[in-house]
């Protein structure tokens, strides 16, 4: 597991200082009780991908920091919530997906998980809300717990006023009574006190937090975290191929590398604090640099964050070739490839369609107005007409390299 020294007694006041902290119910209440015993605290994720997202790495980093200061994650499985889906911040219902594939998914969350909480000896527990969920009895739980949900007063919150107007469902609707029952669930059967989670959270945390309050007439309490936005105030964790996986075979070691090397300069010092184990006063000396050495700080960040996530040798590959392809466009083994049938490129391949096949643009008019505006090279030289064909001629050694901009790099292999 990944090691760092610990800068404060308490890890509510990391919490504070790192930024993750946004809100809590009563706060001096909590800290007092974080740093005086050993807590268990949970965090739920929904499985609707077969991996987790750099987005969720907010969440992850958090479960690493309470767990380094004695505190015990509970890794909630969303086995049975993801089967409803949360409306939060959503115009349009949930995609319904199958019971295997909403396993496969859960799955493979607790496979990367293990990569960042030490699960030994009870320091974790992995829990899947699919074990309670599935099986309820309808007119049990609506007896136990529906009665405690006032109708008016959820229509006032955002989760659910939001989506009035186009249409909500009553499966949705539910959403808030199951993730409120979980916290009950985690109460009962690990002494869980604490649930936590990202800032568009806090109703359906509430609503669990209220819950146990009220059944076990027992303190237990909320805590709510920055969502992963750019300067822009944007949802960070998409890319040109849509989102940023934590899984290597979705999104590589280089593309991850790459991703948080292209960070706005604003974002640096946030980022640093929130996705590194680097000390604070480094996090802030790097992200006060200015000028052309910001890049540097950059660098140490998309290193950082890829050595977490893939290692340190994986790391040290996808610094390397960052390093080689901006020094001097060399092509270098560790740059994202694809492989292509030569007969592909038999009677020419057009450079729009090659950009757009390769999802280093949206469209073929994408493409267009990038090879216009010379922001595209084969081979290091600019390509000039975006009539231009790629033909067998243009490779050597079976394979070309692709620039678009000063910084996406990409190869081609033929076979």
């Amino acid at each position: 597991m990944i090691e760092y020294k610990l800068e404060h007694d308490n890890v509510f006041d990391e919490l504070v200082e790192r930024g993750y902290f946004e809100q809590a119910t009563y706060e001096d209440e909590l800290r007092e009780l974080l740093g005086k015993e050993s807590v268990k605290f949970y965090i739920g994720f929904d499985a609707t991908a077969d991996s987790l997202t750099i987005g969720h790495f907010i969440q992850i980093m958090v479960m690493m920091r309470m767990q380094r200061h004695g505190h015990v994650p509970v890794a909630l499985l969303g086995g049975g919530t993801t089967m409803i889906g949360d409306p939060s911040g959503r115009s349009d219902m949930r995609t319904i997906m199958t019971k295997e594939q909403i396993k496969h998914n859960a799955d493979c969350f607790y496979n990367q998980f293990k990569r960042f909480i030490d699960f030994d000896n009870d320091k974790a527990i992995i829990a899947n809300n699919a074990d309670w969920l599935l099986n309820l009895n309808f007119l049990d739980f609506m007896r136990e717990i529906g009665v405690h949900f006032n109708v008016n007063h959820m229509l006032t919150l955002d989760a659910y006023k939001n989506r009035m107007q186009d249409g909500l469902t009553f499966f949705e609707f539910s959403y808030m009574l199951m993730q409120s029952y979980d916290y009950l669930k985690l109460y009962r059967d690990y002494g869980v006190k604490l649930q936590m989670g990202g800032s568009d959270q806090w109703s359906n945390i509430l609503g669990g937090y209220d819950l146990v309050r009220k059944l076990e007439q027992d303190k237990v309490y909320a805590m709510t975290f920055k969502l992963l936005t750019t300067a822009q105030g944007v949802k960070m964790g998409k890319s040109q191929k849509g989102a940023v996986w934590l899984d290597e075979k979705k999104t590589s070691p280089y593309e991850l590398f790459q991703y948080m090397r292209n960070v706005d300069d604003l974002d640096v010092e946030k980022f640093l604090l929130m996705l590194t184990f680097l000390p604070t006063d480094e996090c802030k000396r790097l992200g006060s640099l200015e000028g052309s050495k910001i890049n540097e700080a950059k660098e140490v960040l998309a290193y950082e964050i890829t050595k977490l996530v893939h290692g340190e040798e994986e790391a040290k590959k996808a610094l390397e070739t960052s390093k080689s392809l901006f020094s001097n466009n060399a092509i270098d083994e560790n740059m994202p490839t694809t492989e292509m049938d030569k007969d592909d490129f038999e009677n020419g391949l057009g450079i729009l369609n090659l950009l757009t096949k390769l999802e280093l643009t949206k469209s073929n008019g994408e493409a267009r107005r990038l090879v216009m505006q010379k922001g595209v090279k084969l081979n290091g030289r600019t390509v000039e007409d975006f009539k231009r064909e790629i033909t067998l001629e243009d490779f050597e050694n079976e394979e070309i390299t692709i620039q678009k901009g000063k910084k996406v790099f990409h190869r081609i292999k033929i076979k």
